[in-house]
């Protein structure tokens, strides 16, 4: 097998208006996901939660989440609630390291920290990881198929959760 480079002519420039004309109903079901999981009786964790939520990210990872779903022809609906756990695991890092950093800005907003305080923000990435907890066990029953994550779910997932924590530093 070989790979083949693909130049892109500078007369269609490169664009995501194709995978997002793909996933875009898809995706309005995870944001319904997400949203549902951020509902809590303490009325901090969903209007910190919201907060992350709407802070103009492009959600690449549950769009490819979808797309990916779309291109191997995948019929049922579980797909929604992994890319939800997919963006929940992302947000917790964003929290993390901007606690962790003592940032004052992401994508130029003020992060929750300093709106909301170090705690506040503590307690509501405490609240991500609860909300998708229940998410991973989902995620994991779609891939029960694959060796390793029958073997050892919690694994994969830790490892995924390095990844993202990898992949977030500069």
């Amino acid at each position: 097998m070989t790979a083949t480079i693909h130049n892109i002519s500078a007369a269609r420039a490169p664009s995501l208006d194709p995978m997002i004309a793909l996933v875009a109903s898809g995706m309005n079901e995870v944001n319904s996901v997400i949203l549902n999981r951020m509902q809590s009786h303490v009325p901090l964790i969903p209007e910190l939660a919201g907060h992350l939520i709407a802070s103009g990210g492009k959600r690449m990872r549950p769009m490819l989440t979808l797309a990916s779903a779309a291109l191997l022809g995948y019929p049922g609906n579980r797909h929604y609630r992994l890319a939800a756990t997919v963006e929940f695991i992302h947000t917790a890092t964003l929290l993390h390291d901007d606690v962790v950093d003592d940032s004052d800005l992401r994508r130029g907003r003020k992060t929750a920290h300093v709106i909301w305080g170090r705690a506040s923000s503590v307690l509501v990435l405490v609240s991500v990881s609860d909300a998708f907890s229940p998410l991973a066990v989902e995620w994991t029953r779609l891939f029960v198929e694959v060796p390793t994550v029958r073997r050892n779910p919690s694994r994969v997932l830790f490892q995924l959760w390095l990844s993202e924590v990898w992949l977030s530093e500069p």
